[in-house]
Parts: structure tokens; C-alpha cells; sequence
């Protein structure tokens, strides 16, 4: 696993469907199904019918939502589909802005499609604006309720690429049970103060490229959960938002490990963490392992470097019980800017399960706030130390993380 494969896989697919672009047959919803870009007529029957005739169709094919504006109440676009499809969007298309709209957590779903590409340069409007002073995920359970915008779920040999997404209500993309599906010049688009919409959220997939790619956002820029596998986020930028994310892990019974993560060129802007990895107190048992985060640029980042095994954002956890989900294999090498918070390093690990084979490589991370420098802070774990260390490596006390 690496750039080098993930590059690889990227140029496999692109030359996959531009080699079928000539023998598509073409399915235009305004010439062919009678869409209408006024912003009041359901996009959603016309797109569906085109979907179930490209989706029959024996020869690749492409669904086109030209240049305008459009209402989609909701779409699930499913297959198996007898060869491969793309979807180009050109225009923008619309949530409907009351959340009493949606019966079930999502607006648009692509599922159980081998080989699927979504471009063209358009926009996923989710108007989120109006639940997110509603949307308290540590008071009630709306959060849970409230529509994602864009579902990549059980997908084969995929390509997201020049789309955007904004204005989420809830996470921006969520990412399920995938194979090999690759983001590139993708962006996220929403404001500091939307809370719980991760820009990409990734679980139980394997083969996870998210590449030079621009993402701002409430939460999360990036999210990776339980069972993602081999998983490349490179040169991404990130901010607003809380910073790029292994987990939280441990939460539920029965998650799977997570192992073969790759960070890399990304840089962070006013971000609320920065690189983190994070899993409960008291948890269920698991694993995380061969994570690595590379080449990072940080502009004003609180809590740079990270890992807190005692995440707990609104207070209802057991701090006395110890996680119980096994980190291993970390590597934090060439990460430098500037912090704002004074604790530019905290690794903060399991007392049951302390972290092993931690390395910390060329760290140059300033703080110039009151009460400074920058002090770096280690909890049950021993890491190797490579080249410059700024702040000092492990030469504070640690103490309990309440990171969001």
C-alpha cells in the first residue's frame, strides 16, 4: 500500500472510462426525460428513469444533468448495472431545505455499482442552514436523523472527481463497504458552525483514495472509521474543520480494525485538531494499525499531533476504564507550522493497551500564545525519536484530552 499504488489505481480507472467515453450511449434528463432547472420540479422521477435505462444498458453509458439549477427530493441510484456507467453533472442540484422532508438519513445513494464514475463539475446543494442550530448530537439523537448528502455504498471501481458538495446538513459524504474508489479535485463546502458534517466519512472499505482535494467543513474534514483498509488522503487542504481523523474507534460492539492508513502533503488551516487518532474510554475491544501521517503543513492548528484513547466530547464516558482498542505501528514524520493551543504533541494511550512502535521524525510545531512554548505530552507510550523535535519529545505531563 502507498502513493505509488494509489496513483497507480487512479490512472487505471480514468483510463477505464475514458477508453469507453466514444461507446457510451448517452442519457440527457432534460432532452430525454423532461428534467426542468427551475428550481421547483422534482428532478427525481427523470433522473430515475434515466438511471434504470443506462443501468440496462449491455454498453457503458452516461447520465447527463446538464448546465441550470434543479430540485432533487431524493434519489437511490442502485445496481448491479451490465456495464460500466457515469454520471456528469453539469448544474447544480438542490436538497429541499425542510428537514421534515426526509423519512431516512440520506438525499442521494449510489450502491452496489462495479465500475461508476461521477463528474463534470457540479454541485450538491444539501441547504443545511436552516437544522444545523438543531443538529446537538450530545443532547438528542437528531443529528442521526438528518440527511447525507451524497452515499457511495458497496461500490467497485469507482471515480468521484471535479464535484462538489456543500451545505451539508448532515455528513457530507459517507463512504460504505466500498472497493477501490478514488476522490480527486473534490471539494467540501460548508461552514465552521454546521456541526456533525464530516466532509468524507469512511468505513468498512478497502481502497480509499482521497486526493488533491479541498475540503472545509463543521467537523472532520476527513473521518476514517472501523474496518477501512488501505486507505491514501494526500495533498488535501483542510479548514475549517476538526482536523483529519483515524476513528473514533470503540464505540460500538463489533467494529472491525482498521489497518494500512497513509496521510501525506495535506495542509491544515484553522483547524480545530490536527492529525488524530481517537477511540473511547471504556470500550468495546479492537485494533488500529500502520498509520502514518507525512509531510503535513499546519496554519494555526490546535492539538497538532494527537491521539487520544480517552475521547470523550460531551462528557458521558467512563474516564476510570480504559480503552480497550490496541494502537500500534504510528509514524508521525515532517510535520511543522504553527499551534494554538500549547500542546502541540499529545499522545495520550491506553493505560490496558499501551501504544507500540511509535515514531516521531522531524517535528518543528511553534506556539507563541500565553503560557508558552509548545510542550509535548506522552501517556503510556514509548516513541522512537528521529531528527528535529520541536517541542521536546514527551518532556510534559499529560493530562486528559477534551477534544470535540
Amino acid at each position: 500500500m502507498g502513493v505509488q499504488l494509489c496513483i497507480g489505481v487512479i490512472a487505471v480507472l480514468l483510463l477505464l472510462f475514458i477508453s469507453t467515453v466514444k461507446a457510451q450511449s448517452v442519457f440527457d434528463v432534460v432532452a430525454k426525460y423532461g428534467a426542468k432547472a427551475d428550481e421547483k420540479t422534482d428532478l427525481s422521477q427523470p433522473l430515475l428513469d434515466a438511471w434504470k435505462e443506462a443501468c440496462a444498458s449491455t454498453t457503458p453509458s452516461k447520465i447527463v444533468i446538464p448546465k441550470g439549477t434543479y430540485l432533487l427530493s431524493k434519489a437511490t441510484l442502485e445496481g448491479p448495472c451490465k456495464a460500466p456507467i457515469q454520471i456528469q453533472v453539469q448544474g447544480t442540484v438542490k436538497a429541499p431545505a425542510d428537514p421534515s422532508a426526509f423519512k431516512e438519513p440520506d438525499w442521494v445513494v449510489f450502491q452496489h455499482v462495479e465500475g461508476f464514475a461521477l463528474n463534470g463539475g457540479g454541485v450538491f446543494d444539501g441547504q443545511g442552514a436552516a437544522v444545523w442550530g438543531k443538529n446537538d448530537c450530545a443532547k438528542n439523537k437528531f443529528c442521526a436523523a438528518l440527511p447525507i448528502n451524497l452515499r457511495f455504498n458497496f461500490l467497485t471501481n469507482a471515480v468521484v472527481q471535479d464535484i462538489t458538495t456543500k451545505d451539508s446538513k448532515q455528513f457530507n459524504v459517507n463512504v460504505l463497504g466500498c472497493k477501490n474508489i478514488t476522490f480527486q479535485h473534490f471539494t467540501v463546502s460548508n461552514p465552521e458552525n454546521s456541526i456533525n458534517t464530516d466532509g468524507i466519512h469512511i468505513g468498512r472499505s478497502d481502497g480509499v483514495n482521497v486526493i488533491d482535494s479541498d475540503v472545509k467543513t463543521g467537523d472532520d474534514c476527513v473521518s476514517i472509521g472501523d474496518g477501512s483498509k488501505n486507505v491514501v488522503v494526500q495533498g488535501v487542504t483542510c479548514g475549517p474543520g476538526h482536523g483529519i481523523s483515524i476513528g473514533s474507534l470503540g464505540k460500538f460492539q463489533n467494529e472491525e480494525p482498521v489497518a494500512g492508513i497513509k496521510i501525506s502533503k495535506c495542509t491544515l488551516t484553522n483547524t480545530m485538531n490536527g492529525v488524530r487518532i481517537k477511540s473511547w474510554p471504556a470500550s468495546y475491544p479492537g485494533s488500529a494499525t500502520d498509520m502514518h501521517f507525512e509531510d503535513i503543513t499546519l496554519n494555526d492548528v490546535g492539538n497538532p499531533i494527537l491521539i487520544d484513547q480517552q475521547y470523550c466530547p460531551w462528557n458521558q464516558c467512563n474516564l476510570k476504564l480504559p480503552s480497550r482498542i490496541k494502537l500500534s505501528k504510528i509514524s508521525f514524520k515532517n510535520i511543522h507550522g504553527t499551534s494554538t493551543t500549547k500542546e502541540a504533541v499529545k499522545l495520550i494511550c491506553s493505560s490496558g493497551l499501551p501504544c507500540e512502535e511509535v515514531e516521531l521524525a522531524d517535528i518543528d510545531i511553534t506556539f507563541k500564545g500565553p503560557g508558552g512554548p509548545a510542550v509535548s505530552q506522552c501517556s503510556n507510550v514509548n516513541p522512537k525519536l528521529t531528527g528535529k523535535q520541536n517541542p521536546t519529545a514527551c518532556s510534559s505531563p499529560a493530562t486528559t484530552s477534551t477534544t470535540a
